[in-house]
């Protein structure tokens, strides 16, 4: 996914290609999936992608910052996560296709700023983490259909330090299984395979930004029942986490000199 400047203004894009057999190159590439309407805005991205096991494909697309109650107008892509075919269709099944004022793609809605995404290896279900506003980052399992409150509902607080919304319940609008205040502006999201280390077997590595350190969540029959501070002496932006085939934890630092590093279990 990547941010396409278009006609009104920029939007989160998907854009496939085969890699050729040399690995040198891209080959047949097209964009198939832009996020509707394109806006003038620099802000709230998201666009994390999950492949879920039949071959679906999951994308997290934020409300675009100055554009934060269409999270609740399904007939934007706006503030929702989608799910899409690999030629870009909308998915067989979504939950509101063929629905009156409602665009097809979309699989949840009410959120803010998923920057990462994963696929629980054990069970196939989706999870996203989003960045909140002043507090209110989030761990969701965003289930078909389903409303995650933004920006009705949110455990976090204007960057003003006025109150966002409601409150942080609301009838019909689902509670996230974890949350922080103060934000940590999470990112890169990974189920932990266990490899080389079975006490990590099915926890979330998650990358913090502002936060500035890898968080481990222990993850038991679906709930998050612990949590973990490492690397915080190395004061970096951490923009992405996946496992290696050695169960090895590979970082994507996000600062003017990125760097990849490489962390055994």
């Amino acid at each position: 996914s990547f941010s396409e400047p278009r006609e009104g203004g920029n939007g989160t894009s998907v854009f496939k290609a085969r890699l050729s057999e040399n690995g040198g190159a891209l080959e047949g590439g097209k964009v198939i999936f832009q996020q509707q309407p394109a806006i003038r805005s620099n802000g709230h991205f998201a666009g994390r992608l999950a492949f879920a096991p039949d071959g679906l494909l999951f994308l997290t697309l934020g409300d675009r910052q100055s554009m934060a109650d269409t999270a609740q107008d399904l007939g934007t892509h706006l503030g929702k996560t989608v799910r899409i075919t690999s030629d870009g269709a909308p998915a067989p099944g979504n939950p509101f296709f063929g629905q009156d004022g409602a665009l097809p793609e979309i699989w949840s809605y009410g959120h803010r700023n998923p920057q990462g995404a994963a696929i629980e290896p054990a069970t196939g279900r989706f999870w996203t983490v989003e960045h909140g506003a002043k507090g209110g980052d989030e761990i969701n399992r965003p289930e078909a259909g389903k409303n995650y409150g933004w920006p009705v509902i949110t455990y976090g607080r204007d960057y003003s330090g006025l109150k966002i919304g409601e409150g942080t319940e609301k009838e019909g609008m689902e509670q996230p299984l974890h949350y922080w205040d103060p934000s940590i502006a999470p990112s890169g999201m990974m189920f932990h395979s266990g490899e080389g280390n079975a006490a990590w077997k099915g926890d979330i590595f998650v990358g913090a930004l502002a936060g500035q350190k890898l968080v481990r969540l222990n993850v038991e029959n679906g709930r998050i029942v612990g949590e973990e501070a490492m690397l915080e002496d190395l004061g970096e932006r951490i923009r992405d986490v996946r496992e290696g085939p050695d169960g090895a934890v590979y970082l994507l630092t996000d600062n003017p000199d990125g760097r990849v590093l490489r962390v055994k279990p």
